[in-house]
């Protein structure tokens, strides 16, 4: 592509790289200029100016913003007409957004003319939702150069796509120890509920028992052993200190695995990872009982979605894992305790 200034009679056809104001004659950025626009200009006594013409084998931006993008999105992704060099990509449903990181630098790493920006990784996403942006920066590139793009594309791809929401029903299970208000059990269910509600999923099943080994074990084998339960969670009444502590010792007296205790995440410190029956378990922090985002949020979607999240996936969620802290308790990181009905981390 040729960029510069050149006179106005030579100019038809290409486009205007600054806008111009000549008297009554308005000229955009980016519009390309006709026989018409070459006339008016120089009547109005404007000898040249400043424009981009395409050469033979170019693609012009809006094409190849389009193009990419089309290479770009998976399942669940849908890319609107472009413009101005842009082509934006939304989702389809709501899910988790998955994106390959490798894939985006490499499209990135073509060239300064060609970027590809998205939302972080594995966020939760609702239909609509602008998930990913492809530009063009000049008004355009070579056929050559987009080749390159769309196969660095193609080697990964697809790059962008929205997992949607597979588990539907949840069990949860609410251990109660004297002090502890039936209200806050109450509360942190309607919570819950309004958590899960852009998912799809609902809480299929509400079971109050003694925060004790025994009886939390018999239960919670029962609630995962329930067909038409998709994944359980375990509402401590007091936080988990310890794997042999009462939450943790009870599934896996079930039988089930505990995965991982505690995360890199605040709040969500005291989250609980497992599984029973073939179904995952959460042992959820004493945060969760607050509608504000935590660690809890991250990985209850990503199971939702019917990602696995191993131990090492929560290890690697320290960068970005301190999050603002909550109004539901005190400001514990400056030395007060947290409310009984918080339960900790």
């Amino acid at each position: 592509m040729r960029f510069g200034p050149l006179p106005v009679a030579e100019a038809v056809g290409a486009v205007a790289a600054h806008s111009v104001r000549a008297g009554d004659v308005v000229i955009r950025k980016g519009h390309r200029l006709t026989r018409e626009d070459a006339q008016r200009l120089a009547a109005a006594g404007v000898s040249s100016l400043t424009v981009a013409m395409m050469e033979p084998g170019d693609v012009g931006e809006d094409e190849a913003a389009h193009r990419l993008a089309c290479v770009v999105a998976g399942e669940g992704v849908r890319v609107e007409h472009p413009f101005t060099g842009r082509s934006n990509l939304f989702a389809e449903w709501p899910g988790v957004f998955v994106v390959e990181a490798e894939g985006v630098d490499a499209i990135n790493a073509v060239s300064e003319e060609v970027t590809l920006a998205t939302l972080p990784a594995l966020k939760p996403v609702v239909a609509g939702e602008m998930l990913a942006t492809v530009k063009i920066i000049p008004y355009a590139i070579s056929g050559n150069l987009l080749e390159r793009a769309e196969a660095a594309a193609r080697h990964i791809a697809p790059i962008l796509k929205v997992l949607p929401y597979r588990l539907t029903a949840v069990g949860v299970i609410s251990t109660r120890l004297p002090g502890l208000k039936e209200s806050v059990i109450d509360k942190t269910l309607r919570v819950l509920a309004g958590r899960l509600a852009p998912t799809g999923a609902v809480v299929a099943s509400d079971e109050r028992v003694a925060h004790d080994e025994a009886a939390l074990r018999e239960t919670v084998t029962a609630v995962a052993e329930r067909p038409d339960i998709d994944m359980v969670i375990v509402f401590g009444a007091s936080a988990v200190a310890d794997r042999r502590d009462v939450v943790p010792a009870a599934i896996t007296g079930a039988g089930g695995m505990v995965d991982h205790l505690g995360m890199p995440v605040d709040p969500g410190n005291l989250l609980l990872v497992g599984r029973l029956a073939g179904k995952p378990v959460l042992g959820a922090p004493g945060c969760a009982r607050s509608p504000k985002e935590n660690g809890f949020d991250w990985v209850l979607h990503r199971l939702l979605a019917g990602l696995s999240v191993t131990s090492a996936d929560i290890m690697r969620l320290g960068v970005g894992g301190l999050l603002m802290e909550i109004v539901s308790r005190p400001q514990p990181r400056e030395g007060g305790e947290p409310q009984p009905e918080d339960n900790g981390a």
